[in-house]
């Protein structure tokens, strides 16, 4: 009987374990946020059956009962696709220790993802504390790394999670994986192939054959592992194809390393969004000065963003996409924003504190 019990347990469990799969929860900003910012609530839903199948869905503050419900509705999904359920809340009056509930019930099931989130009392947005890092695993530039490359090239698996262990222990939560593939070939102009890509992977991709020379066998399993034990949140590094580069042979090369990385690492709850890792200049024309070629450096990114979003969302319904640019000649690119915004969900701008001379202020920028 004893035998019986735990073979039927086990059976429960991986049946449990697949439908769970199916349902995910991802908060934007995640961990602790003041009482100034709104909550953008993500619940997603991937429809892995052979057949539609309908879904009663419901996110709730806290506890499952009426008073608490924040949303509810009903969704439709065909077979094999996917389905984002979103509401956005003022957190005015919602300071202390708080967990989102996202229920789905189908067929006389209900599955359940909680993520928690922290309101603190504030005059400002910030809560005027750095919450996370990039995390370059080599650094693009010998010269600007030549402190620290050597170094790192030589971490060790175990070494990769005593930083992030290193991170949390200062509530630095957020971790930015830069690239996970390095071009050392490209040099400025857009020549690189999707199907004779040279990069190297700092990985055990399937895709290209080229490896960067670390002693880490899988720095990125690593870093997720041990992000999942400690709570924190990763921002998976898609790239690098080419810098600045958002071509149609690049939007290629980014879907199939998405869906690699996905499939690879996307059981890890610590998996947070898609980073596209080629950068962007504030302008969004790529510095083009032939009037020609600027717009359609900005087509290219637009199209780059609907195009990727979409793919990326099939996959991982909830997972935001992000992209950073930096602040210089932010009003070349205000033509651009608006359409540029409606495929992305996180925009890093950096640089704010080295203006070039004849440019906005920082302040002006950040505004």
């Amino acid at each position: 009987m004893k035998y019986i019990f735990l073979v039927l347990f086990s059976l429960f469990s991986l049946v449990s374990l697949q439908a769970e799969n199916k349902v995910s929860l991802t908060l934007i900003p995640p961990g602790k946020i003041t009482n100034k910012v709104d909550l953008d609530i993500r619940g997603g839903i991937v429809n892995e059956s052979a057949s539609q199948q309908t879904y009663q869905v419901a996110l709730y503050w806290n506890k499952e009962n009426k008073d608490a419900l924040l949303y509810e509705t009903v969704v439709t999904i065909p077979a094999g696709k996917a389905e984002t359920v979103k509401v956005v809340i003022p957190t005015k009056d919602r300071v202390g220790k708080n967990k989102v509930i996202f229920k789905v019930a189908n067929e006389g099931k209900a599955y359940r993802k909680t993520k928690d989130i922290e309101v603190i009392e504030s005059d400002i947005r910030s809560i005027q504390q750095i919450s996370g890092a990039w995390t370059g695993i080599y650094h693009w530039s010998e010269i600007e790394g030549k402190h620290w490359n050597q170094d790192i090239k030589k971490m060790t698996d175990d070494q990769w999670r005593e930083l992030i262990r290193s991170m949390n222990k200062l509530e630095m939560n957020m971790v930015v994986i830069q690239e996970v593939f390095r071009n050392e070939e490209y040099v400025g102009k857009h020549t690189t192939n999707v199907d004779n890509y040279v990069g190297k992977a700092f990985y055990p991709s399937k895709l290209y054959p080229g490896r960067m020379e670390l002693t880490a066998k899988d720095p990125i399993e690593a870093i997720l592992t041990e992000a999942d034990k400690q709570g924190m949140n990763v921002l998976m590094g898609v790239g690098m194809f080419a810098w600045f580069d958002f071509t149609p042979e690049s939007l290629e090369w980014h879907k199939r390393v998405a869906k690699e990385l996905w499939d690879m690492y996307g059981h890890h709850e610590s998996f947070y969004a898609f980073y596209v890792s080629e950068e962007s200049g504030g302008g969004l024309d790529n510095w083009e000065q032939r009037p020609e070629m600027r717009k359609k450096r900005k087509d290219d990114i637009v199209n780059f963003f609907k195009e990727f979003k979409a793919y990326c969302n099939a996959l991982a319904p909830d997972k935001p996409i992000m992209l950073a640019t930096n602040s210089f000649e932010v009003p070349n690119g205000m033509d651009t924003y608006p359409a540029l915004m409606e495929h992305l969900d996180i925009l890093c701008p950096f640089g704010f504190a080295r203006m070039p001379d004849g440019d906005l202020t920082g302040k002006e920028a950040a505004n």
